[in-house]
């Protein structure tokens, strides 16, 4: 196995694995991320390698280190982000997505498209009556600008070679041979760049606070923890890319002085676990991580702990505890983690996004980082876009765009052309935003003016049959349930607010519930002892300001506006229509329709469970629910 030694011996495999590279005549990169995994797609990559092979192509897996001309690269790539659209299968140098692909497909792939050169129609993308045959003609994509998962969906993600190839690691190498630790972290202040992770912190401020502490050893722990609801991001980074962060992170620790790291996942990531071990080795084999990094005096260790989907490990002394061994529970700040964190040492925390953006920086430059959306927050920010949304997926815009551009350039709008609502931003940490705020610039700073934040990056897409109520007793049941225990006003206050909550959805609201809803989430923001906390009255905050008079049907009117709430439903028997056929009563499973054969029959409201089952039963549409 081969080990660098030098910058002169990655340089050298650099231009032979590049060559290789360029050499391929076609390749086919099959989405390999976990939604289209769960689609089929790695059945499809076994089809189209035995097929391959059936024709006498010559199949290439990964790069060789003696290129040669005529040889399909067939690929296991990372997630392309058109999850609606999966399982995705890319054909280069075409630049041709089929959408929506199958084992039944496989045989016209390799006869039309790798042998006969043709883009086949009927697997390409189409909206309103056009068809899409290049990726990056798609609307869906034509309006990204896509830094952190510029690679996603292009390489194969299984292999250190096609990383290199593609100029991988050379933000390493000016690190290691052309920079001072001060001027790596120079350069990351010059691009201001900012935690992706929520609160938006400046990472050059936590680097150069852990670089000016005096005790050692240091460590860089990455979050890739990511336990918003909806939010797959940095899942998407570790799955389809992982050796941009393990660059991001080795960049991290010569500037910082450590010379270990820890990356925190969920254990619901089999995938990005998996992934990320395969890359950790190969850097290792290639002499790129671990002792002497390229035959200098730099070393770095990578180690991977796998969390138990507990969402209060997202804070960062929790998440640290966790990787020691102990219950993941918040610690009182200060000391901060720069000070005393892993293991009571100075450590950085970032997220998976942040530290992927380093190699970028660091090879191109602050300023042209700075330079992409607005100054006090530069570059771009990955969101997962969910709910009742048309193109759902994973997608990564400059700072700045708006949400109307998010959800109808990019999302294609409401699913059904029914009408947008409302998006939940942030998670159960953020906030909503409304119709009023489409034009609103996605960025740190203007979502804290409105009451929201980025979060991770989730947005939850919802339309005017969503019941916002209902939407806010969700996250505050997620909350709760994740509340560590160990603070007060975080483990009771949200408990008695959920309890609230749910009297509402189900009919029971009294007079003066929204004002104790706001004072019980006034003192939990200010007395909770960790971010969990603090954040967990955002979207009851949120919704109670944007849509009060939901809140009061619930409670005066006993109505659920959206007509969601099964509690506040009721069923009436339309007697002009009623044959009296007696099929409601039979059915109902509590008694609760009386009448007399060939007479309307009538519901007892007390009796009714407002199951719906003699709605659904009736063959003469006479029954009709109000909300």
């Amino acid at each position: 196995m081969i080990r660098f030694e030098s910058r002169e011996d990655l340089d050298k495999y650099r231009g032979i694995w590049k060559k290789a590279y360029d050499m391929e005549k076609r390749k086919i990169l099959i989405c390999g991320g976990t939604g289209c995994v769960a689609g089929g797609s790695l059945e499809i990559f076994d089809r189209l390698k035995q097929l391959l092979e059936e024709k006498g192509l010559s199949v290439e897996l990964e790069l060789t280190d003696e290129p040669h001309k005529d040889v399909v690269g067939l690929k296991r790539s990372g997630c392309h982000g058109f999850c609606e659209m999966g399982p995705l299968v890319r054909i280069e140098p075409e630049g041709w997505l089929y959408t929506k692909c199958s084992l039944d497909d496989c045989e016209e792939i390799v006869n039309e498209t790798i042998i006969g050169g043709r883009c086949i129609d009927r697997l390409a993308y189409k909206q309103d009556g056009k068809v899409y045959e290049r990726q990056d003609d798609i609307p869906f994509y034509r309006k990204q600008t896509r830094v952190v998962l510029e690679h996603c969906g292009h390489i194969n993600a299984l292999s250190i070679k096609d990383y290199i190839a593609i100029g991988g690691y050379q933000a390493l190498e000016k690190a290691l041979f052309d920079m001072t630790p001060e001027q790596i972290i120079d350069e990351v202040t010059t691009s201001n760049l900012r935690g992706r992770g929520g609160a938006g912190f400046p990472a050059a401020r936590k680097w150069e606070s852990a670089r000016a502490e005096k005790a050692y050893p240091k460590y860089i722990v990455c979050n890739g923890d990511e336990g918003d609801p909806g939010a797959f991001m940095d899942r998407s980074v570790m799955e389809g890319d992982p050796h941009r962060l393990l660059e991001g992170m080795i960049i991290a620790g010569i500037a910082v002085g450590a010379a270990e790291g820890y990356i925190y996942v969920r254990a619901e990531y089999p995938l990005a676990v998996e992934r990320l071990r395969t890359a950790i080795a190969e850097a290792e084999q290639y002499g790129i991580l671990g002792d002497r990094i390229l035959g200098t005096n730099v070393s770095f260790h990578l180690h991977i702990n796998r969390g138990a989907g507990a969402f209060v490990c997202g804070e960062g002394t929790a998440l640290t505890a966790s990787i020691e061994g102990l219950r993941g529970m918040p610690r009182v700040k200060p000391p901060r983690m720069v000070q005393k964190g892993l293991f009571g040492k100075p450590s950085v925390l970032n997220n998976v996004e942040t530290l992927a953006n380093v190699p970028g920086i660091i090879t191109k430059g602050g300023a042209w980082f700075r330079s992409i959306g607005p100054a006090n927050s530069p570059g771009t920010k990955a969101f997962a876009l969910t709910g009742k949304i048309k193109n759902t997926g994973l997608i990564e815009v400059p700072m700045g765009t708006t949400l109307r551009e998010v959800i109808f350039d990019i999302g294609g709008g409401m699913r059904d052309n029914t009408e947008f609502k409302a998006v939940q931003i942030g998670g159960p940490s953020g906030g909503c935003l409304t119709q009023k705020d489409l034009d609103l610039p996605l960025d740190f700073d203007s979502l804290k003016k409105v009451g929201a934040m980025i979060g991770s990056g989730g947005l939850v897409v919802m339309d005017s049959d969503t019941c916002m109520v209902e939407v806010a007793r969700f996250f505050m049941h997620f909350t709760q349930n994740e509340s560590c225990g160990k603070c007060v006003p975080c483990r009771e206050g949200t408990n008695r607010m959920l309890e609230i909550l749910e009297r509402l959805v189900n009919g029971q609201g009294r007079d003066g519930d929204i004002e104790m809803l706001e004072d019980l989430a006034d003192t939990i923001k200010n007395t909770s002892l960790c971010g969990l906390g603090q954040s967990a009255p955002n979207p009851v905050l949120s919704t109670i300001r944007e849509f009060r008079s939901e809140y009061e049907a619930h409670i005066y009117e006993k109505r659920c506006p959206a007509g969601q709430c099964v509690k506040l439903r009721r069923y009436f028997i339309n007697p002009d229509v009623c044959r009296g056929c007696s099929k409601c009563a039979r059915n109902c499973p509590v008694s609760a329709i009386n009448g007399v054969i060939k007479k309307p029959f009538e519901i007892d409201q007390d009796k009714c469970i407002r199951c719906g089952t003699c709605m659904e039963k009736c063959s003469f549409k006479a029954i009709r629910m109000e909300a």
